[in-house]
């Protein structure tokens, strides 16, 4: 089971993810380098959670798009 990750956590890689559309992938590390080139984060954990938030995020639909890619196979 996973944690709840608190809302502006959400809120914030939301709002990048929505402003740098298609830069961000599946990849952890480079989401985490990406966020910190995107911001001003000084704090690693903060910029961790965003970067781990982003990535379940991708990772979920891409998830979803296979799913629905093998149903209508």
């Amino acid at each position: 089971m996973g944690s709840v990750k608190p809302s502006y956590i959400k809120n914030f890689a939301k709002d990048l993810m929505k402003a740098y559309e298609g830069d961000f992938g599946q990849d952890f590390d480079a989401n985490k380098l990406k966020v910190s080139e995107y911001t001003d984060i000084k704090n690693k954990t903060i910029r961790n959670r965003v970067a781990g938030y982003i990535t379940r995020v991708l990772r979920q639909k891409g998830e979803r798009r296979r799913n629905e890619v093998e149903a209508d196979v």
